[in-house]
């Protein structure tokens, strides 16, 4: 039997924002807009809803004074991931 996807990664955003941050551990807000060719709005937007799960922390600061957001995974949001994953292959092998 195929196990459910995971709703808060099934989104195309917030799956490319895990997937970029398992990768590098944390990025910067305006890295992450940039390799997922979104907008700043809707990035915002999911970013919160991922770090609402758990899955991300967000760190705010400011940088040679301009504000400067950091996304980091959590380990919960790597144990979600890879969990997705490993489901999204058994709908691909449908094993």
């Amino acid at each position: 039997m195929l196990k459910d996807l995971d709703p808060i990664l099934h989104s195309q955003l917030r799956l490319a924002v895990v997937s970029l941050l398992v990768s590098v551990k944390e990025a910067e807000f305006t890295y992450l807009k940039e390799k997922s060719n979104s907008t700043a709005g809707n990035l915002s937007v999911q970013i919160q809803k991922l770090k609402e799960a758990g899955y991300i922390e967000v760190e705010k600061k400011f940088k040679d004074n301009y504000p400067q957001t950091i996304c980091k995974i959590t380990p919960k949001g790597l144990a979600a991931f890879e969990e997705y994953v490993k489901n999204l292959k058994q709908y691909i092998t449908k094993k």
